[in-house]
């Protein structure tokens, strides 16, 4: 038996979690959640929905990193629906700029042409002079929506220009030195 299932998740006022057919589905303010359970793992929901835990089903051998993988799911999914989830992404760099044009997210990054981003459903982009915060209720969804923006143009190690995580940490290396072996 893994320790995590031993622990149980709260799950906060005005928060609904409820298991139908295969699916766990949480239920919050800013809105639903929803995702398939494997069938080596039960979920139980005590005290009127108040807490949950998460136990390998009978007969479940070998299944103690899906009842890991499933706790931490469910976890972010409470956390998704009752307060959100954001990633800060920062631009670096002269000349490079990013503007909301209806969904899509139109960026400079010093190429020919501007770069478009349309969010994927349920991901809101805000863009504040040179900070773009990419936000949502599925953490999966807004890390990977997170990813993809900043790939457009990763930071470089010379003078750091590109997109970078709010508080990242660029490993600068230095540049070539003139006039040495001459």
């Amino acid at each position: 038996m893994t320790r995590l299932s031993s622990k149980p998740i709260r799950v906060p006022a005005g928060v609904t979690v409820s298991e139908t057919d295969g699916f766990f589905v949480v239920n919050g303010p800013k809105g639903t959640v929803s995702r398939a359970l494997p069938r080596q793992v039960v979920l139980e929901i005590l005290e009127d929905g108040r807490m949950l835990t998460i136990v390998p089903a009978p007969n479940a051998k070998d299944v103690n990193h899906l009842v890991g993988s499933c706790y931490a799911h469910a976890q972010n999914m409470i956390i998704g629906v009752s307060q959100g989830f954001t990633k800060v992404l920062e631009l670096e760099g002269i000349g490079y700029r990013a503007s909301m044009d209806g969904r899509d997210l139109v960026l400079s990054l010093g190429f020919s042409h501007p770069i478009r981003y349309t969010s994927p459903v349920g991901i809101d982009i805000v863009v504040e002079k040179s900070e773009i915060r990419v936000s949502g209720i599925d953490k999966e969804k807004v890390g990977q929506a997170a990813a993809v923006i900043r790939e457009y143009r990763k930071p470089e190690p010379y003078k750091g220009k590109g997109i970078r995580y709010k508080g990242e940490h660029i490993i600068r290396k230095a540049g070539k030195k003139a006039g040495v072996g001459a």
